[in-house]
């Protein structure tokens, strides 16, 4: 069974043809198809068919591999490359970045709940965020950065309290940036380049009516959940992570890591 496809860096073109199966790739955890240039609308015909990505129950906390993952790969995680020596059965993440993909983020997204890492930057996506992306409640690190995506930050993505990266740099965004839970963790450079947003971490201060349109969405999170998640979530901060690896030790470098899973 496949379990990790990794085609970064390669000179691949192009559009992603149709599955030539009825149920293509069901056990994929890790796909990479980063640093090519296909310029299709992102393949949802495959995204449905992740079923390995859908799962969060019974997932067990083991190496890929019977008893070792005799190859290692590099993959980008958290804005580092990291050469994984062995692979564990819990990091489920989808790179599709800097390639020319365009069209809008497929709603379909939604289904992969086990991911704990999406990048779709550096490509020519356009339309809004999707509400929808906040039921990635495991995601850890999600960067967006660089396309063309418009419209407002969504609410939703207040709910993603593992979230310890986000990117939505260098698109249009516009209005306030949203307040409480991770988003409070986030730096100036993960919304930098949004000429139309304002508010904390930016320098641009929002007018009266941005800042009334921040007020209406906190009243819509209180009213949608029964109360404020404004205290409930103080003791989450950036970098808290539970249960990702068992034993690991980074070593940064250059901006490159090699993460050695004990």
């Amino acid at each position: 069974m496949l379990r990790v496809l990794v085609l970064r860096s390669n000179r691949f073109y192009g559009s992603i043809g149709e599955p030539k199966t009825k149920f293509p790739f069901p056990d994929l955890r890790i796909i990479d198809l980063s640093h090519n240039e296909f310029d299709s609308v992102l393949p949802t015909k495959y995204f449905v068919n992740f079923k390995a990505m859908m799962n969060t129950e019974n997932v067990q906390m083991k190496y890929m591999g019977e008893y070792y993952y005799q190859d290692s790969i590099t993959v980008t995680m958290k804005g580092y490359e990291l050469e994984l020596v062995h692979i564990q059965t819990i990091l489920v993440s989808l790179d599709f970045s800097c390639n020319n993909f365009i069209g809008e983020i497929p709603r379909l997204l939604e289904r992969l709940k086990s991911l704990k890492g999406l990048n779709i930057s550096h490509n020519m996506l356009r339309g809004a965020i999707p509400s929808l992306l906040g039921k990635l409640t495991n995601l850890e690190w999600l960067d967006l950065s660089a396309n063309k995506l418009s419209g407002n930050i969504p609410l939703q993505l207040t709910d993603l309290i593992w979230l310890e990266i986000l990117n939505l740099s260098e698109n249009q965004l516009v209005g306030p940036i949203l307040n409480g839970k991770q988003f409070n963790t986030f730096s100036n450079d993960s919304f930098k380049g949004n000429l139309d947003l304002c508010g904390f971490p930016l320098s641009k201060p929002c007018n009266e009516e941005n800042e009334g349109s921040t007020m209406e969405l906190e009243s819509e999170s209180e009213d949608s959940n029964g109360f404020t998640w404004k205290v409930v979530l103080l003791g989450y901060g950036c970098g808290f992570v539970f249960g990702i690896f068992i034993g690991y030790n980074n070593f940064f470098s250059n901006g490159r890591a090699i993460l050695f899973v004990m």
